[in-house]
């Protein structure tokens, strides 16, 4: 039994032309503590999967389950709030907020104060290479680059116990690279 686990997971979509089978009959189960990479060619299913896996959906057929729980039977904005934090591959960052204002924001609904939430923000821009002057930027006035390490930043601010990340280092540099890899390592 894993923390996150697949039973005969199945999720089809109707296009205006077409019956898409995104994903058929999966079946997973990932532990605590462990690092899994989804690897597969584009239009694979894998964004798709990732999707299920943060309660952004629900599956066609199977469950997706969360210790022991499937996630058709939760409250999926509690889900998505306490048990999981996605890394979008395009950033997903809030336009209007700041930088600072970006990464307090899972805390913050997590019922972390102002104060508390910024300082650690804080922290977190910088363990993931960013200066302190990025703290009030917004979004557009960063490269893609620094954009991405906003995300990732956002992510482990949310203190998620699992985080799902889409290409996390794919707009990164190698060394950049390996030094969120480790990051997110531990």
């Amino acid at each position: 039994m894993g923390v996150l686990e697949l039973r005969d997971v199945s999720y089809t979509y109707q296009t205006q032309y077409q019956k898409v089978e995104a994903l058929r009959n999966i079946t997973a189960s990932f532990d605590g503590g462990k690092v899994y990479a989804v690897v597969g060619k584009s239009g694979s299913g894998k964004t798709t999967l990732l999707s299920l896996l943060a309660g952004l959906d629900l599956p066609t057929e199977g469950e997706v389950l969360c210790h022991d729980v499937a996630t058709s039977q939760m409250k999926l904005e509690q889900y998505r709030r306490e048990q999981v934090a996605v890394i979008y591959q395009n950033f997903r960052l809030f336009p209007l907020l700041t930088v600072a204002e970006n990464v307090m924001y899972p805390m913050e609904l997590r019922g972390t104060s102002p104060r508390e939430a910024r300082e650690k923000a804080k922290i977190w821009v910088e363990k993931v290479g960013l200066p302190e002057t990025v703290l009030g930027r917004y979004p557009t006035m960063l490269s893609g680059g620094e954009q991405q390490r906003v995300a990732i930043a956002r992510a482990l601010a949310s203190e998620a116990p699992v985080i799902l990340a889409d290409e996390p280092t794919g707009n990164l540099d190698e060394d950049t690279a390996q030094g969120i890899t480790e990051i997110l390592k531990e």
